[in-house]
């Protein structure tokens, strides 16, 4: 019962701090940024994820077994894996990093989905189904929840740069329309023609400084990206290397072709593809190009990453039909 209340307790404290850090990063949007500010969100990111560390030990404690056979769990480790993504580079050089805004509203809500009345009866630890109970338990899936933060986040980066070359693009054709329409009539005078000219001198300027930026923050996200992609791609490959030698063990087969194992898969697939393809846009000498086609390849993978994690679990079937929302009825 102890336990049970702290876990209550440390799932109520770690899901406010989480709506505290976003407020304040919404803040930090809509007004001029305030370092204060910002290093408290920090601090409070540290907080959320001591809150979630204490809650999954705890669970641990009580339920005798790594806290993740079902899908509550999951998610919750998946929060937690998310807020470690989020620290490292933060603790690493202490500055402002572009992963914040991609870890933090994705761990906030996957615990708000995860403390969500659709998943209640899995709340309480049960005990683990045969196929369960063996020591792979907590490396193939923590290996796999593992891979599927760092490449949730490697895949909005991805989608950041599209976003962002997408609006450039367009801010250009526009800027360069508005400018030849400025410009086409003959019939102004000297001192207007000569007004003109300088008006769209100085908004080329503005433009090409805006650009600039916009570059940097390209490449800094391409870069970043391709990190975080690579490390889950490590994960993911253990994580599917791991489960392969339990399943040999449980089911006397590596590979049985279930729908969870196919999906795996192709989510391993999808990203090997962004890697090579990566490595080949890092050889080109146009570098309008770089970053693009990878870019579209994890933005593709962002949704085979749900289907694989989440979509398969909605139909309950196969093997790996635990993880369902239906609680097992052995």
């Amino acid at each position: 019962m102890i336990f049970l209340t702290l876990e209550h307790i440390l799932t109520h404290i770690s899901f406010s701090i989480f709506s505290i850090v976003i407020t304040i990063y919404l803040m930090n949007l809509l007004v001029h940024e305030i370092v204060g500010l910002y290093d408290s969100s920090e601090k409070g990111m540290v907080a959320t994820f001591l809150c979630i560390t204490g809650l999954l030990v705890i669970r641990w404690i009580y339920s005798g077994h790594l806290p993740l056979s079902d899908l509550y769990e999951s998610l919750m480790f998946l929060s937690w894996s998310l807020s470690i993504i989020h620290m490292v580079p933060y603790f690493r050089n202490h500055k402002k990093n572009n992963l914040n805004a991609i870890t933090t509203p994705s761990a906030i809500f996957t615990q708000g989905f995860a403390t969500s009345g659709l998943l209640t009866e899995m709340h309480k630890s049960t005990i683990l189904v045969p196929a369960l109970q063996s020591q792979w338990l907590m490396m193939h899936v923590s290996m796999m929840v593992l891979s599927y933060a760092a490449l949730l986040c490697g895949s909005l980066l991805s989608v950041a740069i599209l976003v962002i070359t997408f609006r450039e693009n367009i801010d250009i054709f526009v800027k360069h329309k508005n400018n030849n329409f400025k410009i086409g009539p003959f019939s102004f005078s000297k001192t207007q023609y000569g007004n003109a000219i300088s008006n769209v001198l100085r908004n080329h300027s503005f433009i090409s400084f805006r650009n600039y930026h916009r570059y940097q923050l390209i490449q800094q996200l391409d870069c970043w990206g391709c990190r975080v992609i690579s490390i889950g791609f490590i994960f993911l490959t253990i994580g599917i290397l791991s489960g392969a030698v339990w399943a040999n063990e449980a089911w006397g087969s590596y590979w049985n072709w279930d729908p969870k194992e196919t999906w795996a898969f192709i989510t391993w697939t999808i990203f090997a593809i962004y890697l090579h393809t990566r490595t080949n846009e890092n050889s080109r000498t146009n570098e309008n190009l770089q970053g693009s086609n990878s870019a579209i390849v994890a933005s593709m993978g962002f949704l085979i990453i749900w289907i694989c994690y989440f979509g398969v679990n909605l139909l309950g079937i196969g093997l790996h039909s635990y993880g369902s929302f239906a609680l097992p009825s052995n």
